[in-house]
């Protein structure tokens, strides 16, 4: 599977978990500040949110402008073209959803090599050499994501429903190499 198609795919899944446009003033994704009732309430399109781009506008922002983005500032930095394809749908997604560097300390971590946020030779060589214990490396990242979860009530359960479908839309990528 060429990388190009590997992140076609790894965006459409975490696209949809994303969703449109939501200026929840609870939530502190939405402020450009970054916490609630810091900034303007410019809400969160496509998982782009206000905080992480407080000069965007977001409300405007197009799904091709979203894909662009989620390529130059998610995809490139967890290397996903040189990643299994199931593991870097895993990695992509938490990058998204967590932060690039999260994504990196629990792939890291799982891995067995220094957790310095930044997936570089070391990362991608451990990765290379657990080839033929992929399902135990993508399991092994996804328990370090589901227990880094915030005790947050009101989101909990949606951010674990999120992580076990993309586990699900992963598995289906287990073979693609």
């Amino acid at each position: 599977m060429l990388g190009t198609e590997v992140f076609a795919r790894c965006f459409a899944e975490t696209i949809g978990e994303e969703g449109g446009f939501s200026a929840d003033p609870d939530d502190p994704g939405n402020w450009s500040g970054g916490a609630i009732g810091l900034g303007a309430c410019r809400g969160t399109k496509f998982g782009i949110s206000a905080a992480a781009y407080p000069g965007l506008d977001i409300a405007s922002l197009s799904l091709a402008d979203a894909k662009a983005i989620y390529a130059r500032d998610y995809w490139a930095p967890i290397e996903g073209d040189k990643l299994p394809p199931a593991l870097a749908m895993l990695v992509f997604d938490a990058a998204v959803n967590d932060g690039v560097g999260a994504a990196a300390r629990w792939l890291q971590a799982a891995v067995g090599v220094a957790t310095d946020g930044v997936i570089g030779p070391a990362t991608l060589a451990a990765v290379a050499a657990r080839h033929n214990d992929l399902l135990a490396l993508c399991a092994t990242f996804q328990a370090a994501r589901l227990a880094a979860l915030p005790a947050d009530a009101r989101f909990l359960s949606g951010w674990r429903l999120r992580i076990c479908r993309i586990a699900l839309a992963a598995g289906g990528l287990l073979n693609a190499d």
